[in-house]
């Protein structure tokens, strides 16, 4: 028992305490976004979380949007959030639901409370509700309004319902306790006056009810069990529990709270993300150097990387900082042995084999993975022209160079050994062509003879290579220095983006769509950009580099 105690965070441990006991005989969890922009990695751990404790428990799933505040809400958001649930795996069936198809049953609700003497209407402005409320040394002011009559009342919010009154001139509030410690309780505000076309209901509602108030009855009108939810609802849980107690809801939700997802070195906060995006300093909520599902998904991140990133993470009730390096951890595992590894020239210089007697191309068998046989072999081809990356020769190269440089030899992956004879140059000194010979016995990249080589380095065939534009990425800003500057500007990282133009793919690429996903061997893995990449104008973005310094934590 102890053993299986130890492998259950504590969120499980509170299920199972509430299933024995009886308080709920099934487990209901939601998913419950405010569709006002695209989601970010911190919300990929409460979609996993609460999905997966529904599946464990076999219980139900819900997706609900939790669309209460039509000044920043668009169908936009709310489909990019649905193809963000159902990209990371999480299936939420028939329970698809709206806050706003419920206001019908808040309205009630909230006349209801009236009746019972826990709601009155208020026509405090908002500088004159802040002096009301107190602070945390000392208590609030009853609102003079307070008292009103139970019919008085009544009549006033309903004038509130049918746009009688301006916006901002008029609230709804609950009547609980002006002096409670927790200022959460100090008579917090039900519904406000908004007159605003809501997306999904239109014009029918002038008044719009708060989301302390919303949250918990759409919860109890789901049947949800557990509300999972982050540690800065926790001082909102008491004003939870006595909106579905005083509602009359006789076995209602449970809220529980655990620790965000905050992740070094990333902008994570929406409104951070949106200022980026509204500044056009990057092409959308997509952008590969963002981390928002969307932009994960488009740079090559997995739903499996992010899956084993929030395992890694855990779920815990002390916020913690997750190491990006971390989320590259995750994605390298995932794709080193699922993708094939392809020869991509980023910088390409001419290669000649002066001794290559034939014009036409010959087609060389190299294996898609050494690390997953499963994954086969294709036919590259290889030719008397070639290109390198420029990298991989040196005039003049510093000791313990292994790569191509005038009389070494090296190994050009999965073909042939050539050495180097010469070299051509511009009126610069750049070079523009390196001439060698190579040992047709080597075919294969293996000498007959025995002899070694200790450099390998890859090419593409000049003849039936592809063109590509390849994108690298950094972090955006740094974080570490703040997000702004002092005078309020973003940080920015101008390395935050390489564009490299004219590289060159090998021909196996041709038919790569969106979101495919290989390793460019000595260079990293790479995606298809699903934006900008087309047929004839292939575009990849670099995922993650090869090598990383992070190392998993172990248990030792």
């Amino acid at each position: 028992m102890s053993e299986e105690a130890v492998s259950k965070n504590f969120i499980e441990l509170e299920i199972d305490k509430d299933l024995k006991e009886g308080v709920y005989d099934h487990v209901c969890t939601r998913f419950p976004p405010e569709p006002n922009g695209y989601l970010h990695i911190g919300h990929a751990k409460s979609i996993i979380l609460n999905y997966g404790l529904a599946k464990k428990y076999n219980g139900e799933f819900h997706m609900r949007f939790d669309d209460t505040n039509p000044t920043k809400e668009k169908v936009e958001f709310v489909d990019s959030i649905k193809a963000d649930i159902q990209w990371l795996g999480a299936d939420w069936g028939e329970h698809l639901y709206f806050a706003s198809n419920y206001f019908d049953r808040m309205y009630e609700v909230a006349v209801d409370l009236i009746k019972k003497g826990l709601a009155y209407v208020s026509d405090l402005t908002a500088e004159e509700m802040r002096e009301y409320r107190g602070d945390f040394e000392k208590p609030g002011k009853e609102d003079p309004n307070r008292n009103r009559s139970v019919e008085e009342n009544l009549q006033m919010f309903e004038d509130m319902k049918n746009g009688k009154y301006e916006d901002g001139s008029h609230t709804l509030r609950a009547k609980i306790d002006m002096a409670s410690p927790n200022i959460n309780m100090r008579d917090p505000i039900l519904y406000r006056v908004a007159h605003m076309t809501h997306h999904n209901t239109g014009d029918k509602w002038c008044i719009y009810p708060m989301y302390d108030f919303a949250h918990p009855l759409e919860d109890a009108f789901e049947g949800i069990t557990h509300s999972i939810c982050t540690l800065e609802f926790e001082d909102h849980r008491p004003l939870y529990d006595w909106v579905v107690k005083s509602a009359g809801f006789a076995n209602p939700p449970r809220q529980i709270e655990f620790a965000k997802m905050y992740l070094t070195n990333v902008v994570t906060g929406k409104r951070y993300i949106k200022k980026l995006v509204e500044d056009g300093i990057v092409d959308g909520w997509d952008d590969p150097r963002l981390v928002s599902i969307a932009a994960l998904r488009r740079r090559g991140f997995t739903p499996e990387s992010l899956r084993k990133f929030v395992e890694l993470s855990g779920v815990s009730k002390a916020n913690s900082s997750s190491d990006y390096a971390m989320l590259e951890y995750c994605i390298r595992e995932d794709l080193k042995t699922s993708r094939s590894r392809v020869m991509a020239v980023l910088d390409p210089v001419k290669l000649v084999i002066d001794n290559y007697e034939s014009d036409d191309v010959e087609w060389l068998d190299a294996p898609n993975n050494l690390e997953n046989p499963e994954l086969g072999s294709r036919k590259v081809p290889f030719g008397k022209e070639l290109y390198i990356d420029r990298e991989d020769f040196m005039i003049e190269p510093p000791k313990k160079y292994f790569r191509l440089y005038p009389g070494n030899e090296v190994r050009l992956m999965n073909a042939y050994f050539v050495t180097c004879t010469s070299y051509e140059t511009d009126e610069d000194g750049k070079v523009t062509c390196i001439h060698c010979t190579y040992d047709p016995a080597t075919k294969g990249g293996d000498s007959p003879d025995g002899r070694k080589v200790k450099g390998t380095i890859h090419w593409v065939a000049a003849k039936t290579a592809l063109n590509a534009e390849v994108r690298l990425y950094e972090n955006i800003v740094d974080e570490e220095k703040g997000v702004y500057n002092e005078d309020g500007s973003l940080n920015l990282n101008p390395n935050s983006l390489t564009v490299l133009k004219n590289c060159l793919v090998e021909p196996s690429l041709k038919d790569a769509k969106a979101y495919d996903s290989f390793q460019f061997v000595r260079q990293g893995f790479f995606c298809v950009d699903a934006k900008d990449s087309k047929e004839d104008a292939l575009v990849f973005n670099r995922i993650v580099s090869l090598k990383s310094s992070f190392k998993l934590p172990t248990n030792n």
